[in-house]
């Protein structure tokens, strides 16, 4: 072996998990799943903010993984324009436009990393439903790992706007999912797809959704099925995985958030009380 490849062997590889930044109903509290709705004011500043940590912490990327849906696109978009930002933008002339500030970044969009599908709540207020329904059972439908919300129709109009979705295909869409059944599409597909690159060496960042990187860091932190339900993971703040490179068994051996540890606490506690009854919130 080279001296080369003896270093390269020592190196850890980075990767990031980035859930999208608020969406106009997380802002409102309403269950969304494949609903492709937009980021919020909030949430574009959090994508923004996101692109700034990772360029202060000099974070490059070869790949992005992201989901089809348009709030982890329009993350990534603006995680792409604070990276491709060059300092010295006005006194550089021959720089015209941002396509020309840093070479292009491989974006790759699957379907596997859509949120988790959250059947008939989609569009319902979390808070009304809590009211409704009781905390204790929105919580299991939010929060458990096996327990599936109540399913659509194939008539109903939120699964036939779904269907719409371009890369979406009828037979992709289903109708409900527990977290389990998240889990088994987006583990597949990371272990498939992604892994691979990871065991290349290659410098990743995936963006996605709260349940897809919940499923993501169940598999990655091998989280038993009953602590799952404690996990929340913020919107906007990158998650970092470490990985040694060439590692036969290719599982982390450090994580962590970058930014500030109050404010990724505060996060966490807004997305953990979203499926409180009003009067307690």
């Amino acid at each position: 072996m080279t001296k080369a490849a003896e270093v390269r062997k020592k190196e850890v590889i980075k990767i990031v998990l980035l859930r999208h930044g608020e969406s106009i109903w997380n802002k409102a509290n309403k269950f969304t799943g494949w609903t492709d709705v937009s980021l919020s004011k909030k949430g574009k500043k959090e994508a923004e903010e996101a692109g700034k940590i990772l360029k202060e912490e000099k974070y490059e990327f070869d790949l992005i993984f992201e989901s089809i849906l348009k709030r982890s696109n329009e993350t990534t978009d603006l995680v792409l324009k604070e990276l491709n930002k060059p300092e010295n933008l006005k006194k550089n002339r021959k720089l015209k436009n941002l396509k020309d500030q840093a070479p292009k970044i491989k974006r790759i969009r699957a379907w596997q990393l859509n949120e988790r599908h959250y059947g008939a709540l989609q569009g319902l207020n979390k808070a009304e439903t809590a009211e409704k329904y009781g905390e204790e059972q929105v919580h299991k439908w939010r929060r458990s790992y096996s327990i599936r919300p109540p399913a659509l129709t194939k008539k109903d109009a939120r699964y036939l706007e779904s269907c719409k979705i371009k890369e979406a295909q009828k037979n992709k869409v289903p109708l409900t999912e527990s977290l389990k059944d998240t889990f088994n599409r987006v583990i597949p597909y990371f272990k498939k797809e992604i892994l691979p690159e990871i065991e290349k060496g290659k410098r990743i960042l995936i963006s996605a959704h709260g349940n897809s990187l919940r499923a993501l860091v169940k598999y990655l932190n091998n989280i038993p099925e009953d602590k799952i339900t404690a996990l929340n993971i913020p919107t906007g703040v990158p998650l970092v995985y470490e990985f040694k490179y060439e590692d036969e068994n290719c599982k982390p051996i450090n994580h962590y958030y970058l930014g500030d540890s109050k404010n990724i606490e505060k996060a966490m506690d807004l997305v953990k009380n979203q499926g409180l009854a009003k009067a307690k919130r």
